[in-house]
This record gives C-alpha cells, sequence and structure tokens, in this order.
C-alpha cells in the first residue's frame, strides 16, 4: 500500500469515529448532558473532545514534520527561513528591552506580576514593532515600483 492509501484510510476511520462521538453527544440531549455535567460526570463528551485534540495534534506533527523536510531539502529555503526567525529574535529582544514592568491590580482583585507585566508590554510593543515593519515594508515595494 502507497502513502495515499494508508492516509485515505486513517482518515476514514477518524471521520467515522467522530460521527459515532457526535451521535453519543447528541442522542441523549441537551438537558440531559448539562444534567450529567453539573454533577461532574463528563463521559458523554469526552471521547469527542479528545478525537479532536488527537486530530489536532497529528495535523500540527504532520505540519511541522512536512515543513522542515520541505526546508532541508533545499539550502536558499533553509538559510532564508533561519534569517527570518533570527529577525524575528532581534525585534522579540528589542521588544523585550524596550519594556518596563509594573506590578498591577487586575479587576478580579489579584494582582499581575512584574514579569506578567512586562511580557504584555513585550507583545504589544512587538506588534507594533512588526506592523511598523509590515508597512515600511509594502511602502518600500511601492516606491521601488514606481521608480522603475
Amino acid at each position: 500500500m502507497n502513502f495515499h492509501k494508508i492516509v485515505k484510510i486513517i482518515t476514514g476511520i477518524l471521520g467515522l469515529l467522530g460521527i459515532v462521538f457526535l451521535f453519543l453527544v447528541i442522542l441523549p440531549g441537551d438537558e440531559e448532558i448539562k444534567a450529567a455535567a453539573s454533577n461532574g460526570d463528563f463521559s458523554r463528551v469526552t471521547p469527542l473532545i479528545n478525537l479532536a485534540q488527537a486530530i489536532l495534534g497529528i495535523a500540527v506533527v504532520s505540519t511541522l514534520i512536512f515543513s522542515l523536510m520541505g526546508l532541508f531539502s533545499d539550502k536558499a529555503k533553509l538559510k532564508k527561513a533561519l534569517f527570518s526567525v533570527v529577525g524575528l529574535l532581534v525585534v522579540l529582544g528589542v521588544a523585550y528591552a524596550t519594556s518596563e514592568g509594573v506590578e498591577t491590580p487586575m479587576k478580579d482583585g489579584e494582582m499581575l506580576s512584574t514579569m506578567g507585566s512586562r511580557l504584555v508590554g513585550t507583545g504589544i510593543r512587538m506588534f507594533y514593532f512588526l506592523a511598523i515593519i509590515a508597512i515600511g515594508s509594502m511602502l518600500l515595494a511601492s516606491v521601488k515600483k514606481l521608480i522603475k
């Protein structure tokens, strides 16, 4: 058997399992599931959630594997990807270095730690830096195109 047939068989089995688990959730009705959930019994929905998590895991792992296989097969693509990752890490470092952390009270009465506040600031600054870089690169490309 080739790889394509194996993938089709696995996909079919996962699809059938999903249909069976869906009917196990739908057949009892909303009220029975809500009553069981209020008592801590999630046995009706757990198989469907576990199947969804397994499918998500399979999708993420296969995407990573095939992406890395594509990168390692071509040295030029690998070099470009490494430059992009290093550039992203430099932007992250600059955003982290320019962020400050201040202990902050939250609405629910808890306190946001200094490190948590600094990480939030880092995320916001990184968003702004990347937005400025993207807009700048689009403007530069437009100007180059107009000049030519």
